[in-house]
């Protein structure tokens, strides 16, 4: 049991993930300020802000909610950064490392959202 969200490895993954992704775009053109470099930094730190307010929650169905838009948001990032890629932004090796990091959220995401699902 956690007393506070900060104690959690799935948030602790994910705030390193959205730092990594902040690190990422810091040299990103000005014309992307407003599109990508924004959009990315948004869903990615999204996915422990989301994890963060869904631990504040009371009831597992409010928590669950919470915990599964973290998980549409860290897809929403991956998906970011493979348009990153594609237009040559990014560096396949820093995409890699970072898909890698995604898909480790998203196991312990969805073992999290698992744990919270009704048992009848």
């Amino acid at each position: 049991m956690y007393y506070d969200f900060t104690e959690m490895p799935v948030w602790k993954l994910a705030m390193s993930y959205s730092v990594k992704i902040f690190e990422l775009t810091i040299d990103l053109p000005k014309k992307e300020d407003y599109a990508l470099t924004s959009q990315i930094r948004r869903s990615s730190v999204s996915v422990s802000d989301n994890l963060a307010e869904g631990f504040g929650r009371e009831t597992a169905l409010d928590k669950k909610r919470f915990y599964v838009i973290s998980r549409g948001s860290l897809l929403e990032s991956r998906n970011q950064l493979i348009y990153g890629q594609n237009v040559l932004y990014f560096k396949a090796e820093e995409v890699s490392e970072l898909i890698k990091l995604n898909e480790q959220i998203h196991l312990e995401l969805n073992k999290l959202i698992k744990t919270l699902r009704p048992k009848f």
